[in-house]
């Protein structure tokens, strides 16, 4: 039978909604506690709390404490890991697992939309669907997967796409990688490139732009002027920056600071194609980092855990075009 750790970190999963004013907010004791004995035919479940945060306040240092918790439970004997969270930066914390363990064992993330009193609560069903996961053993090697609403998401590319709808996980582009129907997981795909670094700490001073219309070069100055570790910018199209931002831009590059630049389309990978002013083909000759299909959030997760674990800015750019 599998031995499964649950890691609860809070989030929406683990608050209630005051019926009298709609408000939602942690509670004092986890209402996932009381409801874990239903899930015995599963395997062999233990639950415990490591975080009650809600998930705008997860740092990495958050992070690098659960990563080493997980670390800590294979040498307990567990065979796979549910962790619940808050759904805002649920993805994130997903994809810095990902990018920092190297773990046969299954590692799963799910959350809910609505709270354990609410109406259609979805906490206790993708609790239930993400021990089904856990507990298969084709769920072995398919590194950090995300399982929301009976679905299974490679923790690289899902992101939150609604604000409230529990269908709100989806991989653009690429899909998801199965699915749980009744009491099992079907997977139809895989994640063909799987990463590992090994770090000790994470890197801070790594930032995110998003660019627009008119947009100019204040921002990234500003961040070269403070010494920041490396930007990550949503480009325009498939890889475009205004041209008045790269005086900067290149004041940036000079002063060996990383730019990575992705799409903030939501579907599609950036390409350099356009040879114009401020065109992909030219941010790439200056020394831009292209990637492929990773959003914004992503890739400065990307970025701060390659500098973490002391790659040049060689190596990065090796790693962020695979």
């Amino acid at each position: 039978m599998a031995k499964i750790l649950i890691i609860n970190t809070g989030g929406t999963i683990a608050m209630s909604e005051d019926h009298s004013t709609g408000k939602v907010s942690p509670n004092g004791e986890n209402p996932l506690l009381s409801s874990a004995h239903l899930f015995h035919l599963i395997g062999d479940i233990h639950t415990e709390d490591l975080f009650n945060l809600p998930s705008p306040h997860m740092q990495e240092s958050h992070m690098m404490q659960l990563r080493q918790r997980i670390l800590t439970a294979v040498e307990e004997g567990y065979t796979g890991v549910v962790v619940t969270h808050g759904t805002d930066t649920l993805e994130e914390t997903a994809y810095f697992l990902e990018l920092t363990t190297n773990l046969s064992i299954p590692i799963v993330v799910t959350g809910a939309m609505r709270s354990s009193n609410e109406i259609g609560s979805d906490g206790l069903a993708n609790l239930r669907s993400s021990l089904i996961v856990a507990a298969s053993p084709e769920s072995k090697d398919k590194g950090v997967v995300v399982v929301m609403n009976d679905e299974v998401h490679t923790a690289t590319y899902v992101t939150k796409t609604h604000t409230t709808n529990v269908a709100t996980f989806q991989t653009p582009t690429f899909g998801p990688l199965g699915l749980v129907s009744k009491s099992e997981v079907i997977y139809f795909q895989r994640l063909l490139k799987q990463e590992y670094y090994p770090i000790e700490e994470v890197q801070t001073g790594v930032y995110l732009l998003k660019a627009y219309a008119g947009m100019d070069g204040l921002l990234l100055d500003a961040l070269c002027e403070h010494h920041a570790k490396g930007v990550v910018i949503e480009a325009l199209g498939a890889g475009n920056l205004p041209p008045a931002t790269l005086p900067a831009l290149q004041r940036c590059i000079e002063a060996g600071i990383p730019i990575v630049l992705v799409s903030r389309a939501f579907n599609g990978v950036t390409y350099d194609v356009y040879d114009y002013l401020g065109g992909g083909k030219q941010l790439r000759q200056s020394g831009v980092i292209f990637t492929t299909g990773l959003s914004g959030q992503k890739a400065r997760l990307k970025l701060s855990v390659l500098l973490s674990s002391g790659k040049s800015l060689e190596e990065i750019e090796k790693a962020f075009a695979c």
